[in-house]
């Protein structure tokens, strides 16, 4: 984002995130690439201690009272290094946006709070072996008993399942098909990660395999209204997708750099590699397509903040996990092509920062539901707004030539 464009305090904000990535050790990453590091804690307790946890919420319960407008800033500048980090820094921001506006004031007292300091571990429940974007296919049932639920069922690729301390978990409560319900559920009794995945990238953030088995949950942690979790899971896909985005933006970025400044080294044929315009228009495209998204993705914070239109809110959220995810893996793939053999090896961070962008367009919703979601908005918005442009179609020749414009 351009300094110009930033306030004072957002630019004091995106320095401490920056500051903040700069002192990752090098070798956590390499560790948890290795799979040698499952879930690491200390990370997101070094992000706590900084207060750079789930900045736009209250600061009574830990946050700093900001909105999306600085949190895409600090989540681009954590983006660099990679998805996993990404990931887990998000995951406060997203599990926190269910209590925090739906919550009652205990569980924000209890869970809110206790996330932001990182005191407790979150992680959210949704996907299960028969449905990922197929919300209302959850089987994962929550029966009430006495003074709370029993809950039945598992969910699977659950980023920081394996450490994590509590889940937001969405279970069925009804018998029709939108009788859905979100609950807080602590890891103890009645619940197990039982697998961890071997994943391509994205690694060392402890995605697994959760069960509850006969596990039971209080009344007092249901979010919400029992069978109302359909509002709670529109309001998370704001939190879900724009993390995606502004994650995406910092690890293409960081994919951009490592390509230019090679570029700028490596010489062949007498000359520097950049000056070859096979390699630097695919530098220039690679920053266009980056500014580009990073625009996307700032206009749609300052929408959500606006408080806009929820349908026009909901379009742009699913425009920018689309646009900015599809362009971190265009950029990324770009890197490697200008790097040539080396960044196809372990030399350089490029193929791990491929493989980790190879999830961003599959996670927190595919890319192909954001355009059902984009689409289906627009024509809402299209045929409800009443007409005050100019009718463009009327701007040719024979644009009222009877018998020539046949729709059936």
């Amino acid at each position: 984002m351009l300094d110009i464009l930033l306030t004072e305090e957002q630019r004091k904000l995106r320095d401490e995130a920056r500051a903040f990535a700069r002192e990752v050790p090098r070798q956590l990453l390499i560790d948890m690439d290795a799979d040698q590091v499952r879930y690491p804690r200390e990370y997101l307790q070094n992000l706590a201690a900084r207060r750079l946890l789930g900045v736009r919420f209250p600061e009574e319960f830990g946050g700093r009272g900001l909105n999306w407008s600085f949190e895409v800033l600090a989540l681009e500048e954590i983006g660099v290094l990679g998805a996993s980090l990404a990931c887990l820094y998000s995951l406060p921001s997203i599990v926190g946006e269910a209590i925090n506006v739906f919550g009652t004031r205990a569980q924000k007292d209890k869970y809110l709070r206790a996330a932001l300091e990182a005191k407790l571990t979150v992680a959210e429940a949704l996907t299960e072996p028969r449905g990922g974007s197929d919300f209302f296919g959850a089987t994962t049932r929550a029966t009430r008993d006495g003074d709370g639920y029993v809950l039945n069922g598992q969910k699977r690729f659950i980023v920081g399942a394996e450490g994590a301390d509590y889940f937001l978990v969405y279970a069925r409560t009804g018998d029709k098909p939108r009788d859905i319900s979100a609950f807080i559920v602590e890891r103890g009794a009645g619940v197990e990660v039982q697998h961890v995945y071997g994943l391509m990238g994205t690694r060392g953030g402890g995605t697994g395999r959760v069960y509850f088995r006969d596990a039971r949950v209080p009344a007092e942690n249901l979010v919400g209204r029992e069978n109302g979790a359909e509002e709670i899971f529109n309001q998370m896909m704001i939190p879900e997708r724009m993390t995606s985005a502004a994650g995406a933006l910092g690890l293409a970025r960081a994919a951009i750099e490592i390509a230019a400044r090679y570029a700028d080294r490596r010489r062949a044929f007498g000359q520097k590699i950049r000056e070859f315009e096979g390699v630097s228009f695919q530098i220039a495209e690679s920053v266009t397509r980056l500014d580009a998204a990073r625009a996307l993705t700032h206009e749609t914070a300052r929408a959500i903040d606006a408080g806009d239109e929820p349908r026009r809110v909901r379009r742009l959220v699913s425009e920018s996990k689309k646009f900015a995810t599809t362009m971190a893996w265009d950029v990324v793939n770009a890197a490697m092509q200008v790097m040539g053999g080396i960044g196809y090896t372990n030399v350089y961070p490029i193929e791990r920062l491929l493989r980790d962008a190879r999830l961003m367009m599959i996670c927190t919703g595919t890319n192909e539901i954001m355009d059902l979601v984009i689409q289906h908005e627009y024509y809402k918005e299209l045929f409800a707004a009443k007409p005050t442009a100019r009718d463009v179609e009327l701007d040719a020749v024979n644009a009222e030539t009877e018998g020539e414009k046949v729709y059936e």
